[in-house]
């Protein structure tokens, strides 16, 4: 069966679908939308007493340029491909934080913010202590590789990265009331940019060496604080990220089709957050992009470039940046907004709908 045939008007009598929900498969439709989601990685953690309130470490960040290094052929191997959003559709997070999560649901607000800000921190924690986020902060990119061209491939096995005058420049830039990262397609300094790239290249190598062994990253005394932590969030959230990764997994198990995620978190944060609530095995690192900068239309584009127009794209999330990203580029969207919702996707992905 096509995916034109899941709609927001078409029924089944052999799924499990709400009647009144309007999470099926559209092709652009003009139905209702949902409510405008920002990434809970935009707040800052000097915000985290005021969770509506200022610029946030998320949002701060402007990358020099685009260096965008999509291979020139397509991945001919995969012929569908699922786009995902994280915050609220994969995860709850930013609704942690700010109560939402706990007034729809009816729990107590004050223990669910508790969760998202010791949640938050961690998150904060992680990506400054593994992942260079005091270096880097201001110099987001989309992709992790976006600045490989400017690696020189040197052995980084006794890279001293705390005195390679990295932080000494940056500090000098920005007390001089410039900017760490030039506007797009102006290139600085080499020597600046090459410190860069091996930040980036030991941040994709640190992932890649604990993806699947967070634990082991963390060390043991923060580990059993992360494990406790996870179970309580999950707990308060109902299962939804288990109900989330039944979907992530199912799809992984097909030898065609592939997990992409984009979010509109800041790509260091994003890794971090990943990694901490147990994503890393599901999403390689080449597989994860950040809307920060460019949006999430262009993301797409980018991977539209990368894995060819002959593949099909499934667009799922909740907010309404990825929703008018798919109707652009004509890509079915998949809307999640409870439990249900997200059961219902499980159901269309093991019947083969989809």
């Amino acid at each position: 069966m096509s995916l034109c045939a899941y709609s927001d008007s078409s029924s089944e009598s052999d799924t499990e679908y709400d009647e009144n929900s309007t999470n099926g498969i559209s092709l652009g439709d003009g139905g209702s939308t949902s409510p405008l989601k920002v990434d809970s990685a935009r707040r800052s953690r000097g915000d985290s007493a005021n969770s509506s309130g200022g610029e946030s470490r998320g949002t701060r960040g402007r990358g020099r340029r685009t260096n965008t290094v999509s291979p020139t052929k397509p991945e001919s191997a995969t012929n569908r491909v699922f786009i995902w959003d994280l915050d609220e559709t994969i995860i709850i997070f930013h609704s942690l934080l700010t109560g939402s999560y706990a007034t729809k649901y009816q729990k107590d607000t004050q223990s669910v913010v508790q969760l998202g800000f010791k949640m938050e921190e961690m998150v904060f924690n992680l990506a400054d202590t593994h992942f260079f986020f005091n270096d880097i902060e201001e110099c987001d990119q989309v992709h992790i590789d976006d600045v490989s061209s400017d690696d020189n491939g040197q052995d980084l096995s006794n890279y001293n990265f705390a005195a390679d005058g990295f932080q000494t420049s940056a500090a000098s830039t920005a007390g001089s009331g410039g900017s760490l990262c030039l506007a797009s397609g102006v290139r600085g300094g080499v020597d600046w940019m090459r410190k860069l790239a091996f930040r980036y290249r030991k941040i994709k190598e640190t992932y890649n060496n604990y993806r699947n062994s967070v634990g082991g990253l963390l060390g043991a005394s923060k580990r059993d604080d992360w494990l406790q932590l996870r179970a309580e969030i999950e707990a308060v959230t109902d299962n939804w990220l288990t109900l989330a990764n039944k979907c992530l997994a199912l799809i992984n198990s097909r030898t065609n089709c592939v997990n992409v995620l984009v979010t509109t978190t800041q790509l260091v944060p994003a890794l971090a957050k990943i990694l901490l609530f147990g994503l890393g095995g599901v999403f390689p690192i080449d597989n994860i992009y950040s809307a920060t900068k460019i949006g999430k239309a262009s993301c797409f584009e980018r991977i539209v470039a990368r894995f060819g127009r002959d593949c099909t794209y499934v667009v799922i999330g909740d907010g309404q940046d990825e929703e008018a990203a798919a109707k652009a580029l004509n890509f079915p969207f998949w809307r999640i907004t409870s439990h249900n919702e997200i059961a219902a996707l499980y159901n269309a992905l093991d019947m083969d709908f989809l």
